[in-house]
């Protein structure tokens, strides 16, 4: 079977790793890929956003299956145009990742489908958003209502940061994501985030995972895409996976379903653990980056019948296996970011992998150019390993990191603290 994936991070090529060590896998081509995904198939020069280059491309090369793995993509509707031309897909429609491109629209549903949320208000202007402030308390979650790379989100601790955030949007920092603001009551509680595939009837739970958004060492900084993650997460307990799987899950795919745009791929829901139970903060309509990274290093089963089988209707017939341990990863990313950064400076060495396979080096913002591997995004490599405790599998992954030169590179030091605090209380 020939495969199409979709896109050129640290998710892309931990998908592509996942893929081609499947026994179906005829041929794997990544669009466009980067300097590891290589290894796994062939990387193709494709312009994503010509829906239709994209289909001749599936057709000339026997293409089965199309795997799009970042959102813009799926929110643009590439997977509405493959599938009008026959082509199996594994991602939403246009209108289904409105869950992901939307945050006004999730709210929407979640209030339609008495999905537990935090109460929120919808806005167009500036205006009205300040104006709807004077009667909230602090503090406060500003969002931007589009897709803003993970950046749009502000938790504003007093009244003049939530104007500023306000004004940010609506002034242009975000595109045109900030056309519209969401502002949100702060949910007190832990983060963790839940996976599961759907066909748009079936459900099949994946895994839990825990992310690490802030720049810096102590959860200091800036918001990024993400600079480590680790699963499962300690703070899901089967209770918490099943209450998250009735009361938020369930509801939102019958609710799709019902409103004729049902979801098909991966549900990536962003929870927060009150003490009421869990409670939605958002939807991705794809796997995260870098929790994907850890999920398919814990996976067990083959991964291209699972995905296959959500692109066919026929999630019911099959089931995931994974590896009891838990696996960690750790991002190395360019000086300044995720602010203005360098582009185009060396890496020197990789290091060696470890010769057990419990060990990875997903490449995320990288190339090769004139026999040079070169780092050409904010985000540039993740280093991750597998253990049997958390603490195991952090000092693996940092283990591993010691190996790698490169002088514009830098990384949190504490990815997993959370989780290693509770292994020595127990």
């Amino acid at each position: 079977m020939n495969i199409l994936l979709i896109g050129s991070g640290g998710r892309e090529h931990a998908l592509a790793w996942a893929l081609a060590k499947s026994p179906v896998l005829n041929k794997l081509f990544i669009a466009p890929g980067n300097a590891g995904t290589k290894a796994c198939g062939e990387n193709v020069a494709l312009d994503i956003e010509d829906h239709e280059k994209v289909v001749a491309f599936c057709r000339e090369n026997l293409v089965k299956l199309v795997v799009v793995g970042p959102e813009a993509p799926l929110v643009d509707g590439l997977a509405d145009s493959l599938r009008a031309n026959d082509l199996l897909v594994f991602g939403p429609s246009k209108a289904a990742a409105q869950l992901e491109g939307s945050k006004g629209f999730t709210k929407d549903l979640c209030q339609r489908a008495n999905i537990p949320t935090a109460a929120y208000g919808r806005f167009t202007s500036a205006l009205e958003a300040k104006k709807y402030l004077s009667s909230q308390s602090y503090p406060i979650v500003i969002k931007a209502d589009g897709l803003a790379a993970g950046k749009g989100v502000v938790i504003a601790q007093d009244e003049a940061e939530a104007l500023a955030a306000i004004d940010n949007c609506f002034e242009g920092a975000f595109g045109s994501a900030g056309a519209e603001v969401v502002i949100e009551a702060f949910l007190d509680g832990e983060e963790a985030s839940f996976f599961v595939l759907t066909d748009g009837t079936n459900i099949l739970p994946l895994a839990t995972a825990q992310d690490h958004k802030r720049a810096y060492d102590n959860d200091a900084g800036p918001n990024t895409g993400g600079m480590g993650a680790y699963s499962p997460a300690p703070v899901m307990s089967e209770e918490l996976i099943q209450q998250t799987l009735d009361t938020i899950i369930k509801p939102t795919v019958e609710q799709m379903r019902a409103e004729a745009m049902p979801f098909q791929g991966v549900l990536y829901a962003g929870l927060m653990i009150t003490d009421k139970g869990p409670e939605l903060i958002e939807y991705n309509a794809r796997f995260g980056d870098p929790e994907c990274q850890v999920l398919m290093l814990r996976l067990k089963s083959d991964f291209l019948p699972l995905l296959l089988a959500c692109a066919e209707g026929t999630l019911d017939k099959v089931e995931a296996e994974w590896f009891d341990e838990t696996a960690l990863t750790v991002v190395m990313a360019s000086q300044g970011y995720p602010g203005s950064y360098e582009k185009g400076t060396v890496i020197d060495d990789l290091g060696s992998d470890f010769a057990d396979g419990s060990t990875m080096l997903f490449h995320a913002g990288t190339c090769e150019k004139d026999g040079q591997l070169l780092a050409t995004g904010g985000r540039v490599l993740n280093i991750t390993a597998r253990g049997a405790t958390v603490s195991e599998a952090k000092e693996k992954a940092y283990t591993r990191l010691q190996s790698v030169k490169w002088e514009n590179g830098f990384y949190r030091e504490d990815i997993g603290w959370r989780a290693v605090e509770r292994e020595h209380k127990k």
